[in-house]
């Protein structure tokens, strides 16, 4: 059984914290041949308006890892970066909703080595349960093909008007990735109800331990969610 970790932090608060959670993301982008995502970057790190989850194995290694970032009026968020040239209607939607609060899902990365334990959407489903701690009542997101039943899963909805049926050629030309927005990230009425059940647990309960069900059998979790002040 794999056993794991989940703390959620705010980096601005914990920058040795940060530099591990920034090195294993860059190593697993670089496994990838991927090099300009527009999360992938130290800004982060100095930035009061994001906050982040890290997975931590048994041996003290980070495994993976999750940030939420608001918008501020300030930093663009990073799917305004990526594809702000590509589709300035972007910024409107950002701004429709910054009066109540938007953020956005970002820079979620898995180690190799729990590759198949199912990581990705435990990340992401505690990614999402955070909001409620950080103001965020609207949540953006952006995924590729390989992603995109996990992230709709969760609660995603593709944003069809932007670019070609929603669809843009990022980070790479033979990549098709996808603007997502979570209409209402307190409700979470367009998850999938077991998703939506477990994501509401984990907002109520954000310290616990829980053992979750993955591809490859159980996944033991001690989740400390709580974000300290």
């Amino acid at each position: 059984m794999l056993r794991l970790k989940f703390k959620a932090f705010h980096p601005i608060k914990d920058i040795e914290l940060s530099e591990r959670y920034l090195a294993g993301h860059k190593k697993v982008l670089e496994d990838y041949g991927i090099t300009n995502i527009t999360s992938n970057n130290r800004v982060w790190l100095d930035m009061e308006c994001v906050y982040a989850i890290v997975a931590e194995n048994e041996e003290g290694e980070l495994v993976g890892g999750i940030r939420v970032q608001m918008a501020d009026g300030v930093h663009p968020l990073p799917v305004e970066k990526a594809i702000g040239h590509m589709d300035a209607r972007i910024h409107d939607v950002v701004n429709k909703y910054a009066d109540h609060g938007v953020g956005e899902l970002c820079a979620l990365w898995n180690a190799k080595s729990v590759a198949g334990y199912g990581i990705s959407v435990l990340l992401t489903m505690a990614g999402i349960s955070i909001t409620n701690q950080v103001g965020c009542s609207t949540l953006m997101g952006i995924c590729g093909d390989y992603t995109l039943e996990m992230f709709k899963n969760v609660g995603f909805v593709v944003d069809k008007t932007l670019g070609i049926d929603g669809e843009f050629y990022y980070p790479k030309e033979d990549f098709i990735a996808r603007v997502l927005g979570i209409l209402n990230s307190k409700t979470l009425d367009t998850a999938r109800p077991d998703y939506k059940e477990r994501m509401i647990n984990l907002r109520d309960n954000p310290n616990q331990h829980f053992a979750e069900t993955g591809p490859k059998g159980l996944v033991e979790i001690d989740y400390n969610l709580l974000i300290a002040n």
